[in-house]
């Protein structure tokens, strides 16, 4: 299933895409994703049951697509230099000793960050003018779990999005962390929506895009992953617990703007279209706050 929040007539709601073009609404089964997440199978199954028996859908057209989840109840829990290309890149950039991590490069971004598929990212000259791009396969994490087993990893997997890990780059390199640079609000758009994961059998054999005005910038592939899923989610948990909605995302391929030579950083007016195979595509245009 492909599992959306949209607003429709000011209310916001949760439903099923059906047929590419129609939704079906889901609030007989949960208020809003969270809650159709925590009920696992059940929620699933009454989700599934509606989108064959419900007999009218509202247009896709004509509703305004939020993120899947568009406030997170908890930081978003992001993999850095997770592709080997890109950890090059980004090594030989900045100067540092070029390498592949031993263990998993954590940082997270903040739920403020998050922005609908097709929003505005907001751009504010007086904050940042080196925004990047970044596209990465989410992994939404579907039941609570604490030092999980790699060989049950992909069991507490609710389903994957899309998101578009948009970086100021000047912060991200002035405060010698991440956060702060990942963070800026609206700089993590996502979607369109979650596919839940019975219909994504290998999350490691999937295209990962990005589009600058047309341009490709990114042209990865999951089986390229440093560590791969079930690695990430049992180092994240070691010692941890993960909860249901919780938000991994899993790095980024190589080709990012300020690796490359010129430097390429966003302005207003540029769209940048993220796309990860059989799971979707987000766009967004650059726009001044």
């Amino acid at each position: 299933m492909k599992l959306l929040t949209y607003r429709s007539n000011g209310t916001t709601e949760i439903g099923a895409l059906r047929g590419g073009n129609e939704i079906i609404p889901l609030t007989a089964v949960a208020s809003d994703m969270h809650s159709l997440i925590s009920r696992r199978e059940e929620g699933l199954e009454e989700a599934q049951r509606l989108l064959a028996t419900e007999t009218k859908g509202i247009p896709l057209e004509n509703v305004h697509l939020l993120a899947p989840i568009p406030l997170p109840h908890r930081n978003i829990m992001c993999l850095g230099k997770n592709y080997a290309a890109h950890a090059e890149e980004s090594q030989r950039t900045w100067g540092d000793k070029i390498e592949l991590p031993e263990f998993p490069l954590i940082f997270t971004k903040a739920p403020t960050a998050v922005n609908g598929p097709y929003d505005d990212i907001p751009y504010d000259a007086n904050v940042s003018t080196a925004i990047d791009f970044e596209a990465e396969l989410v992994v939404v994490i579907g039941r609570a779990g604490k030092n999980i087993a790699r060989g049950d990893a992909l069991d507490y997997i609710f389903g994957y999005t899309v998101m578009n890990d948009a970086t100021a780059r000047d912060m991200q390199r002035r405060h010698k962390q991440f956060f702060k640079g990942k963070s800026l609000d609206g700089h993590g758009p996502m979607g369109p929506w979650i596919v839940t994961a019975d219909e994504i059998p290998d999350p490691h054999n999937l295209c990962v895009t990005c589009h600058v005005n047309g341009a490709k910038k990114q042209d990865g592939h999951t089986s390229q992953m440093i560590f791969d899923i079930p690695e990430t989610i049992a180092q994240l948990s070691f010692g941890m617990t993960l909860l249901p909605g919780d938000l991994i995302a899993t790095g980024t391929p190589s080709g990012v703007g300020f690796a490359r030579n010129p430097p390429e950083f966003l302005a207003p007016g540029d769209v940048v279209t993220c796309s990860v195979e059989s799971i979707g595509t987000i766009s967004n245009r650059i726009a001044n706050a």
